[in-house]
C-alpha cells in the first residue's frame, strides 16, 4: 500500500514549495539544478512510471469488467478511458480534484456496504466470529506453507513478508516518480501541503486494509460455498493476479448487487486515477518537452493545444498497450510487482535533488540507469536460477521480483555517494530552482474569463507576505520530517514486526477487534475525505456547482474579459466568475 510513501512524500512536497515555488512539474526542478541530460533521464523514468501505472489500471479494470459482464477485454481497454479523457480534456487538474472527491465518496460508501454485509448482515458470513470459523476451516483444508500454523489469520507469513518488501520498494517509485503527486503538491496552498498529504495517507490506509480484511478473507472463507462463482473449484492463480478476488467475493456476498457495486467501484477507481495520470503526462509533454525544448516562448493557447493533444494521444496509446499486454498474458498483478524493478532506482536521486545539496550531476544522471541495469540483471538471473527458462510465470515469481525490487531501490545508496565524491563540486545553493518562472498564462486566462490577480497563487505577494510564507514553509518542513519519521516507523516497524516475529495466530476475540478497528478507521477516513472538504470549502463548491449548471444551461453570468475585468459586471460577479473557473 502507498500509505507510508504518501506520508513521507509530504516532506518532499514542502521542500518543493520552498525551493521551487513557481515550478509547474517536478521535472522542471531537475532541469533547473542539473541541466538537459539529467532532465531527459528523469523524463524517461517519469514516463515509464506513468506507462506502468496507467497500464496496470486498464489491465486490472478491464479484467474485472470482462469477468462480471462478459465484455471483450480489448473493448473494455478502449472504452474505460473515454469518459476520463473528456472531463480531463476540458477540466484539467481542477476536474481531477472535483471528480476525485465524488469518486472517493462513492468508493468509501461501497466499501462500507461490503464490510457491513460481510460482518453484519450476510447469510453466509454475517459476523466476525462466523468469518473466523470459516477461515479456520479453510486453513484446515488448505494450509498455507510459510504461515504460522498454516493459518490465514496471522502476520507471520513468508510470502506475505516478501510481498511486503516488493510492495514497499515498488510504491516508492509510483509515488515519488509519478508527476501527478508533485502536480497536486504544486497546486496546493503552502499552508495545506503538509496536513493534506499526512491526512490523505492516513485516510487511504483504511481502504486497502479493510478491503483485504473484508473481500480477501471473504473469498477464502466462501470458496467452498455454492454461492462462490468458481464453486466447486478454487480460484486459479491467474484469476488472483488478474485482480478477480474482490469481484468474486462481492458476488458471493451480495449476488448481482455485488457485481453492480464492483463495476461501479472499479469504474470510479480507474477513472479517477487515470485522470491524474493523464494530467501528469500532459504536464510533462507541455512544459518539460514542448516548452522546454521546442518552443520556449510558447503562448498559453499553444500550451493548451499541446496539452489536449497529449491527453488524447496518450489515452489511445495506453489502451493499445493494455490490449497487447492482455494478449501476451501480462496481468495487473505482474505489472504491480514489476513496477519497482523498472523505476525505483530513480527514487533516491530524485529525493536528494531537493534534500541534499551535495549530490553531484554525475550521481543524479547515472545512478537511475545504472540501478535499472542492476535490477534487471538481479530479476532475470534470479528467475533463471529458479526455473529452467524465462517465462511469464518464472519472471513473475515472488523471489525474482523481490531481488529486482530491492536492488533497484537500494543500489543508488552505493552509486550516489561514489559518483558525488568523484564529481564533487561546491554545495548547491538552490538559486537556479528559485529562478524558475511561471509561464505566460494570459491567453489561458482570457479564454476562461479569469483575472489572474484574483486566482489564488497567481497574484504577486508583498515582500512581508513572501517572507512570512517562507518562514511558515521552513517551520512546516521541520515538523514534516519528524512527523513523517514517526509515522513511518510506527507503520513499518512497531506494528507489523512484533506480530511477525512472535508468530502470533489471531484468536477469535483479537480478530473481532481487528475488524472493528478497520471499520472505525474507515469512518475516520470518511470524515477526512468526505466531510472535512465540505466544511472547509463548502461555499466555494456550491458556487462552482451553480456556475457549472448555469454554464450547461447557457445562462453563465461570466462575460468576456476586457483588460482583465469581465465586461459589464460588478466586482461580486467578477469574483464568482474567477471562483467558477478555478
Amino acid at each position: 500500500m502507498d500509505v507510508v510513501q504518501i506520508i513521507l512524500f509530504a516532506t518532499l512536497a514542502i521542500e518543493l514549495k520552498r525551493k521551487a515555488p513557481n515550478a509547474h512539474t517536478f521535472l522542471e526542478v531537475i532541469k533547473a539544478r542539473y541541466g538537459i541530460v539529467t532532465h531527459l533521464v528523469f523524463v524517461t523514468f517519469a514516463l515509464m512510471t506513468n506507462v506502468l501505472v496507467t497500464a496496470m489500471l486498464l489491465t486490472g479494470g478491464s479484467a474485472v469488467v470482462t469477468s462480471l459482464t462478459g465484455m471483450s477485454t480489448p473493448a473494455a481497454c478502449f472504452l474505460l478511458p473515454i469518459g476520463v479523457v473528456l472531463y480531463t480534456l476540458f477540466g484539467g487538474i481542477k476536474a481531477t480534484f472535483l471528480t476525485d472527491y465524488v469518486h472517493t465518496v462513492m468508493i468509501i460508501v461501497i466499501i462500507f456496504i461490503f464490510a457491513l454485509t460481510a460482518y453484519s448482515t450476510s447469510n453466509v458470513a454475517g459476523s466476525p466470529g462466523k468469518m473466523f470459523d470459516l477461515l479456520a476451516e479453510a486453513a484446515s483444508a488448505h494450509p498455507v506453507d510459510g504461515n504460522a500454523g498454516g493459518s490465514y489469520l496471522t502476520m507471520h507469513s513468508q510470502q506475505g513478508a516478501i510481498f511486503f518488501v516488493i510492495n514497499l520498494a515498488g510504491n516508492f517509485g509510483t509515488v515519488y516518480l509519478d508527476s501527478s503527486y508533485a502536480s497536486k503538491a504544486i497546486s496546493a496552498s503552502p499552508v495545506h501541503a503538509l496536513p493534506g498529504y499526512v491526512l490523505g495517507g492516513l485516510a487511504w490506509f483504511a481502504i486497502p486494509w479493510l478491503c483485504a480484511t473484508t473481500m480477501g478473507l471473504s473469498a477464502l472463507a466462501l470458496e467452498s460455498n455454492p454461492v462462490f462463482p468458481t464453486f466447486p473449484h478454487r480460484m486459479a492463480n491467474s484469476d488472483v493476479t488478474a485482480g478477480l478476488v474482490l469481484p468474486n467475493a462481492a458476488v458471493a456476498l451480495l449476488g448481482r448487487g455485488g457485481a453492480a457495486a464492483t463495476l461501479l467501484l472499479i469504474f470510479m477507481a480507474v477513472t479517477s486515477a487515470m485522470s491524474a495520470e493523464l494530467i501528469a503526462v500532459s504536464s510533462i509533454a507541455t512544459y518539460d518537452i514542448f516548452k522546454g525544448y521546442f518552443r520556449p516562448g510558447a503562448t498559453g493557447s499553444q500550451l493548451i493545444t499541446v496539452s489536449h493533444t497529449t491527453v488524447i494521444a496518450w489515452a489511445v496509446v495506453i489502451a493499445g498497450l493494455s490490449t497487447g499486454l492482455y494478449y501476451i498474458d501480462i496481468s495487473m498483478g505482474y505489472l504491480y510487482l514489476l513496477m519497482g524493478v523498472i523505476i525505483s532506482s530513480a527514487v533516491l536521486p530524485a529525493s536528494l535533488t531537493l534534500l541534499w545539496n551535495r549530490q553531484s550531476w554525475a550521481a543524479a544522471t547515472f545512478s537511475p540507469p545504472l540501478g535499472l541495469v542492476c535490477s534487471l540483471i538481479a530479476w532475470l538471473v534470479t528467475a533463471k536460477k529458479q526455473s529452467e527458462s524465462l517465462t511469464v510465470a518464472s519472471t513473475g515469481a515472488n523471489n525474482a521480483m523481490l531481488a529486482g525490487n530491492v536492488v533497484a531501490l537500494l543500489s543508488p545508496l552505493i552509486f550516489v555517494p561514489i559518483l558525488s565524491l568523484i564529481g564533487w563540486r561546491k554545495p548547491y545553493d538552490w538559486t537556479s530552482m528559485a529562478m524558475i518562472r511561471k509561464g505566460d498564462d494570459t491567453d489561458v486566462a482570457r479564454h476562461a474569463s479569469v483575472d489572474l490577480e484574483l486566482v489564488p497563487g497567481e497574484g504577486r505577494l508583498s515582500i512581508s507576505d513572501e517572507r512570512a510564507e517562507k518562514e511558515h514553509l521552513l517551520r512546516t518542513s521541520k515538523i514534516a520530517r519528524w512527523l513523517c519519521l514517526f509515522l513511518a516507523v510506527s507503520l513499518l516497524v512497531l506494528w507489523p514486526m512484533p506480530m511477525y516475529g512472535s508468530r502470533y495466530v489471531f484468536s477469535k476475540g483479537f480478530f473481532t477487534g481487528w475488524v472493528s478497528v478497520g471499520i472505525l478507521w474507515l469512518f475516520c477516513s470518511a470524515g477526512i475525505v468526505v466531510l472535512y472538504p465540505l466544511w472547509e470549502s463548502g461555499a466555494t463548491s456550491a458556487r462552482v456547482m451553480q456556475m457549472i449548471v448555469a454554464e450547461m444551461a447557457g445562462k453563465s453570468r461570466c462575460k468576456p474579459v476586457v483588460d482583465g475585468i469581465p465586461e459589464g459586471e460588478d466586482e461580486e460577479v467578477e469574483k464568482e466568475c474567477v471562483v467558477g473557473k478555478q
